[in-house]
C-alpha cells in the first residue's frame, strides 16, 4: 500500500503558479478510468460519497488494510496542533481527522493547566470541518455526538466546496485534506484556495493513497484493488460501482515523485 503525505510550510508564500497546471488539468475530467465532462464529475463523485458515507471508515479500512488510522495519526503529528489555532480540514466530513486534531489540542491544554498565565489557553480553538457532501457531514456530526463532542464549540461543521472556500484570506493556521484531493475536478483550484486561506507560515498537509512501484507488491496491490475491494463493497455495502471508482481514482491520480 502506498501513501503520500505532503507537508508544506507556507512561510515563504511561494506562488501557487509554480504547480504544474498541465499535469493537473490532464486529470481534471477523469472519473476513475472514464473521461467525463467537468460539470458531470462533481455530481458523480457526490453520488459515490453519498453511497459510501455510512460505511466510510470501513471503506478506508478496505482501501488501506486499516493503515489509514495510523496515517491519520501521523498527519496530525506532522501538523503539530496548538491551543487557539484556527484549522481547516477539507473533505473531512466524517470528522476522523478533526477529532484527532481536537484530542491533540485538548491533551496539550490538560498538560498546560498548571500554568494559568499561558496566553495560548485563553484563545478558543476552532477546527472547521468542510465537506461538499451533506451526508458525510451528517456522519461526522453523529460521531461527534457519540464521542460526547456534540456541543463542543471548537468543532464547526461547514458544507462547502474545496474549489471555492467561503473562508477569509489569511485566516487559517493549518489546512489538511485526507483522501480527498484526487476526487476534485480542478486540483489546481483546491491548492490555490488552500494558499489563499492560510496565514503566513501556515501549514498545508495532504494525505493521499498513491501508486505502488515495487513489481511484486504492485501485482498484489492491483489484484487486491480490482478483484477484492469492489467485491467487498458489493458484499458489505451492496455497492460495487462506488468502490470500483475509488480504486480507479487512485490509479488516475498523478504518481508520486
Amino acid at each position: 500500500m502506498a501513501l503520500r503525505l505532503v507537508t508544506k510550510n507556507l512561510s515563504s508564500r511561494i506562488s501557487p503558479k509554480l504547480c504544474s497546471a498541465s499535469l493537473l488539468h490532464s486529470h481534471a475530467t477523469s472519473f476513475g478510468f472514464k473521461e467525463v465532462r467537468e460539470e458531470e464529475k462533481s455530481q458523480m463523485v457526490g453520488k459515490v460519497f453519498s453511497n459510501v458515507a455510512s460505511n466510510y471508515d470501513l471503506m478506508n479500512d478496505f482501501m488501506s488494510g486499516g493503515l489509514h488510522r495510523l496515517w491519520k495519526d501521523r498527519l496530525v503529528s506532522k501538523l503539530s496542533p496548538f491551543p487557539g489555532m484556527k484549522h481547516l480540514d477539507v473533505a473531512g466530513g466524517t470528522g476522523d481527522v478533526a477529532f484527532r486534531i481536537l484530542e491533540s489540542v485538548n491533551s496539550i491544554k490538560r498538560r498546560a493547566l498548571q500554568d494559568p498565565l499561558n496566553d495560548d489557553l485563553q484563545e478558543e480553538t476552532r477546527i472547521y470541518v468542510c465537506d461538499i457532501n451533506p451526508n458525510m457531514l451528517d456522519v461526522g456530526k453523529n460521531r461527534a455526538l457519540e464521542k460526547g463532542l456534540g456541543e463542543d464549540k471548537s468543532l464547526v461543521w461547514v458544507q462547502g466546496d474545496a474549489e471555492a472556500l467561503s473562508f477569509e484570506d489569511n485566516s487559517m493556521d493549518g489546512y489538511t485534506i485526507a483522501f480527498g484531493i484526487r476526487n476534485v475536478t480542478h486540483i489546481e483550484k483546491v491548492l490555490s484556495e488552500a494558499y489563499r486561506v492560510l496565514k503566513r507560515g501556515g501549514r498545508f498537509l495532504c494525505l493521499e493513497l498513491s501508486h505502488v512501484d515495487i513489481p511484486v507488491f504492485k501485482e498484489l496491490y492491483d489484484f487486491y484493488s480490482f478483484s477484492v475491494i469492489p467485491r467487498l463493497g458489493e458484499i458489505v455495502a451492496g455497492d460495487r460501482e462506488s468502490y470500483q471508482y475509488l480504486v480507479e481514482s487512485i490509479r488516475r491520480f498523478p504518481p508520486q515523485l
